[in-house]
C-alpha cells in the first residue's frame, strides 16, 4: 500500500481479483482501484463488464465480488487509520484537550437534544409580557399611553408639514420675482442656480425633520418598552392587580374628546358595509364570513386622533389578537418596485409613521430587508436559467421574455402576481400588509383567471392558511381608485371574476389549514354609487350560494 506522507486523506492502491469460468477456461480479472474509492459502484462495475468483455450471466456475481472487496478494504483502512490515530494519542503527539474540545463542539452541534437552549431575545421577552398586560386591567393604561404618543407625533409632523409649506410659498414668491426679472437683469443660469439653492434648502429641511421623528420615534420604542417591562414587574409585586404606580399612570383626562364635534379634524363620511356567512366545503363544510364594504384602503390603517369608542374598541381588538393566531391582514397593490416613495406606497407610509411601532421595525427598514431578499432571489433565479435555459421557472417564448428583460434591467424589481409582506402592530385594524404587484393591465376589461394578479391572491390566501391570519381584506375589482373606463359593466364582469376566483380558492382551504373558519372583505372605492354597491351586494350570495345573510349599512 502506498501512502502519501503529511497528508490527512492517503491514497493507496490495491488489486481487485475476481476467478471466474468461461465454458472450459478458468479466467482470472484483475484491476488495480485506488482507495478510497470515490466513483459509484454500480458504474465501476459497468465499465469491467464492457471493457473485459465479461460473459452477462457473470454480471450479478461479479458486482457482489466488487462490492464485498471494496467494502471490506474500506473498513481495513479505517481500522488502520483508527490505530494509526490512537498510537499518536498514546505517544503525545495529539493534545488531548484540544480533540475532545472540537468532538464536544461537534456533537453539540449535530445533536439537537445535547444543544444549548437558545437564549430568550429581548423581543420575544417583550412580546410574552405585552401578551400578558393586554389581556389584564392594564389595557385600558397600555392604549392610553399608546394613544399619547401618537398625538405627539401628530403633532411633530403638522408642525413639519407647516414648515415646509411655508418654505416652499416663499420659495414659490422668490421664483416669480426671479422670473419677472429674466432676461432683464437676471439670466437662465440664475434662475437656475435659484432653483438648485430652493432644493438644497428643501432637502435640508427635510432630512432634518425625518431625523427628529426618527429620534422621537426610537425615544418612544425604548420608554415605552422600558415602561411596559416596569409594569409587568410592579402588578407582580404588588397583591392587588389592579393597582398601578402613580408615576407611571396615565391620566384618562389627557384623552378626554373635544365637545364640540365640529372641531375635529376631518369629517366622517358613511361607510356601506353588508356582510354574510357561507358555508363551502365538499364533504366537511367550513362557515365563514363574507363582507362588501365601501371604504378607502387606508381607512383600516388610520388612527383617530379625536377618535370615537368604536374606532378604540377596534384598536384594543387589533392589540389583543397582535400575539394570537387571528391576525388581520391587508391586500395593497403596487407598482413593481420596493419603496414608499409614489402613489398610494408613499400615502400608506406616511399613515405608518404616524404612530410608533413599538413591536417592529419601521416600514423602511422592513422594505430595505425585502430589497435584500429580491435581488437574492433574482440571483439565484438567473444562475438556474443559466444552468437550464428556457425551463427555469417556466420561462416562455412570448410574454415571459419581456418580463425576464425587465427583471435584468433592474433585477430589484418584483414581477406582477409577486408580493412582500409588511408587519405592523401601529396600524387601526392590520397587522400584516400584504404589498402585491399589478401592471396597467388590471385597468383592462380582458383579464382571466390565470392573471398574475388573480393568482397572486391565491398565493397569499394561502400565506393567510400558513400563517394563522384569519380576517384578510381584499380590493374587490383590483383597483383602489376608479376611472373614467370603469363602467358599470366593467365593475360587475370584475367582481364576478373575484367573486368566483376568491370561491375557488376559499375552497382549496380545506386543504391547505383542515377547514379554519376565516373572514374575507371584499373593498370597494369609496367613488362606487350605492346602487352600484347593491348591485355587487346581490351578486355576492348568488356567486357563493350563501346560507344567512346580515345586512348592515353603518357609519363610522
Amino acid at each position: 500500500m502506498k501512502k502519501n506522507k503529511g497528508k490527512a486523506n492517503t491514497t493507496a492502491e490495491k488489486e481487485f481479483v475476481f476467478e471466474f469460468k468461461a465454458g472450459k477456461h478458468n479466467c482470472v480479472l484483475k484491476v488495480p482501484l485506488q482507495f478510497p474509492v470515490q466513483e459509484n459502484i454500480s458504474d465501476l462495475h459497468g465499465r469491467l463488464m464492457l471493457l473485459h468483455k465479461i460473459p452477462c450471466y457473470i454480471e450479478h456475481e461479479l458486482k457482489t465480488s466488487l462490492s464485498t472487496f471494496i467494502e471490506n478494504e474500506t473498513i481495513l483502512d479505517y481500522d488502520r487509520e483508527a490505530e494509526l490515530a490512537l498510537q499518536r494519542l498514546t505517544t503525545g503527539d495529539v493534545d488531548v484537550n484540544q480533540l475532545t474540545n472540537a468532538w464536544t463542539r461537534s456533537y453539540v452541534e449535530t445533536t439537537l437534544e445535547h444543544a444549548r437552549p437558545e437564549e430568550p431575545s429581548w423581543d420575544e421577552d417583550f412580546a410574552d409580557v405585552y401578551h400578558e398586560l393586554i389581556h389584564s386591567p392594564a389595557s385600558d393604561t397600555l392604549l392610553n399611553l399608546e394613544h399619547n404618543y401618537f398625538v405627539s407625533i401628530s403633532e411633530l409632523i403638522s408642525e413639519r408639514d407647516m414648515e415646509i409649506k411655508k418654505l416652499q410659498e416663499r420659495q414659490a414668491a422668490e421664483m416669480d420675482k426671479v422670473m419677472h426679472e429674466l432676461g432683464n437683469t437676471l439670466s437662465d443660469h440664475d434662475v437656475n442656480a435659484v432653483a438648485s439653492q430652493h432644493f438644497d434648502a428643501q432637502q435640508v429641511l427635510e432630512n432634518k425633520w425625518a431625523s427628529e421623528l426618527k429620534q422621537v420615534t426610537d425615544i418612544q420604542k425604548q420608554e415605552y418598552q422600558e415602561w411596559v417591562i416596569k409594569l409587568h414587574q410592579d402588578l407582580q409585586k404588588s397583591n392587588n392587580s389592579s393597582q398601578i404606580n402613580e408615576e407611571i399612570k396615565v391620566q384618562p383626562s389627557q384623552l378626554s374628546e373635544p365637545a364640540d364635534s365640529g372641531a375635529r379634524m376631518f369629517e366622517e363620511q358613511p361607510q356601506l358595509e353588508e356582510s354574510f356567512t357561507i358555508h363551502l366545503g365538499a364533504q366537511l363544510k367550513t362557515m365563514h364570513n363574507l363582507r362588501l364594504v365601501r371604504a378607502d384602503v387606508l381607512d383600516f390603517c388610520k388612527h383617530r386622533r379625536h377618535g370615537s369608542s368604536g374606532a378604540k374598541l377596534r384598536r384594543l381588538q387589533t392589540a389583543l389578537s397582535l400575539y394570537s393566531s387571528s391576525l388581520c391582514g391587508l391586500v395593497l397593490l403596487v407598482d413593481n418596485r420596493v419603496n414608499s416613495y409614489s402613489g398610494i406606497k408613499r400615502d400608506f407610509a406616511t399613515v405608518a409613521k404616524e404612530c410608533t411601532d413599538f413591536h417592529f421595525p419601521c416600514l423602511e427598514g422592513q422594505l430595505e430587508e425585502v430589497q435584500q431578499v429580491v435581488l437574492y432571489a433574482r440571483a439565484q433565479r438567473s444562475s438556474k436559467q443559466k444552468e437550464q435555459p428556457g425551463e427555469a421557472f417556466g420561462c416562455s417564448l412570448n410574454g415571459g421574455d419581456d418580463k425576464n428583460k425587465n427583471v435584468e434591467r433592474n433585477p430589484s424589481n418584483i414581477l406582477p402576481g409577486e408580493f412582500y409582506i409588511s408587519r405592523h402592530s401601529n396600524l387601526s385594524e392590520v397587522h400584516s400588509v400584504f404589498h402585491l404587484c399589478v401592471d396597467d393591465n388590471v385597468r383592462s376589461g380582458n383579464i382571466t383567471a390565470r392573471d398574475p394578479a388573480i393568482m397572486g391572491l391565491r398565493n397569499i390566501l394561502k400565506v393567510c392558511c400558513t400563517h394563522d391570519i384569519t380576517t384578510v381584506t381584499v380590493p374587490l375589482l383590483l383597483v383602489h381608485d376608479m376611472s373614467e373606463e370603469m363602467t358599470i359593466p366593467w365593475c360587475l364582469k370584475r367582481a364576478e371574476l373575484v367573486f368566483k376566483c376568491v370561491k375557488g380558492f376559499m375552497m382549496e382551504m380545506a386543504s391547505w389549514d383542515g377547514g379554519i373558519s376565516r373572514t374575507v372583505q371584499f373593498l370597494v372605492p369609496k367613488s362606487i354609487s350605492e346602487e352600484m354597491f347593491y348591485q355587487l351586494s346581490n351578486m355576492l350570495p348568488q356567486i357563493f350560494r350563501v346560507s344567512s345573510t346580515l345586512t348592515l349599512t353603518s357609519k363610522h
